[in-house]
């Protein structure tokens, strides 16, 4: 394959305020059209914001609750207007494009990753398998069914979303079903978290791009619950260090701090094979006669449909005695 731009987009939202971060989004991914990126990555939850107060709020306060209400009302389904938003601007602008988004399903908000074609379709819809601390307050969990990656024209596309990226079985699927382009789109912006990055790339000889929120307490709007106890001096909330890694483990781009903007590398997937002939963690480095991994790829729904064409006549009556 020839050689990709590729791009963490490392920026603010409008906080909690979907349809403007969805403009946001469009202004960004022309920047990164004009210097000719390919992909372009956006952080866990851009639209419209991470719900950071679960973690300097009591559970089931009122400015938890009043915060959760606002959330609520910001996230958006997939599909919906919103996504086909996202869509436009990833055919507008003829790039792949991966953006974290709160996504509401009934009355249930996901940690969702959607990652779209130049061609605007949806390829990857990937919940959250398991929301961390806090966070359990705020999504619901997702399923193994988007443990995979996908094919595209510019290689083989999958993704975990922030802590997910330490669950070791998780990773091992997305390096087993051959991922190139590993997303990381996250939260954490603690020191710990690009050497993270960069095992990842190691350990599965796969490209990772980081992406997180350039946030500070200036990016809280005013009128927002609990915003003068929770963020009383000037601050960053999350500081970015948004990286991009070779296979190698080495850093290509970033990390930037406490700014906003683009991070930008070339990479070339076919650095992922190379690297795989002398370590493959799920191919011939693997020991599938001591560990063993099965991944259940099987969508999960609460609440499910019985079909009439199975429906045993009199059952009812005789079960009723």
């Amino acid at each position: 394959m020839p050689e990709l731009t590729v791009a963490a987009a490392q920026y603010a939202p409008v906080y909690l305020d979907t349809a403007a971060t969805i403009e946001k989004c469009a202004t960004i991914a022309d920047e990164a059209s004009r210097r000719g990126v390919d992909l372009l990555v956006f952080p866990e939850c851009f639209v419209s914001g991470y719900p950071e107060w679960v973690w300097r709020t009591r559970p089931w306060s009122k400015t938890a609750r009043a915060s959760y209400r606002l959330l609520f009302e910001q996230a958006i389904e997939v599909p919906g207007p919103d996504a086909d938003a996202l869509a436009t601007i990833a055919r507008s602008h003829r790039l792949h494009l991966a953006v974290g988004v709160t996504e509401r399903y009934g009355s249930t908000l996901y940690n969702t990753l959607l990652v779209f074609g130049p061609d605007g379709a949806l390829l990857l819809h990937h919940r959250k398998l398991m929301p961390t601390g806090g966070e359990r307050l705020v999504w619901g969990s997702g399923d193994g069914s988007s443990v995979r990656a996908v094919e595209t024209p510019i290689g083989r596309i999958g993704g975990l979303i922030c802590w997910e990226n330490y669950m070791p079985l998780a990773r091992t699927a997305l390096y087993a079903d051959d991922v190139q382009i590993h997303l990381a789109p996250t939260w954490d912006s603690g020191d710990v978290w690009v050497p993270t990055l960069q095992h990842i790339a190691k350990e599965g000889r796969t490209y990772v791009i980081g992406a997180c929120q350039a946030f500070h307490t200036d990016d809280v709007p005013a009128g927002i619950p609990g915003r003068e106890e929770m963020y009383p001096e000037p601050a960053w909330i999350a500081r970015g260090l948004s990286t991009i890694v070779h296979p190698n483990g080495k850093i290509l781009a970033g990390p930037l701090a406490d700014e906003e903007g683009l991070v930008v590398a070339d990479i070339d997937v076919d650095n992922c094979a190379d690297g795989r002939g002398l370590f493959d963690a799920t191919g011939h480095y693997a020991r599938p006669d001591v560990f063993q991994l099965i991944v259940d790829r099987t969508p999960r729904r609460p609440v499910g449909e019985r079909d009439t064409a199975n429906h045993v006549p009199g059952l009812e009556d005789a079960e009723s005695g």
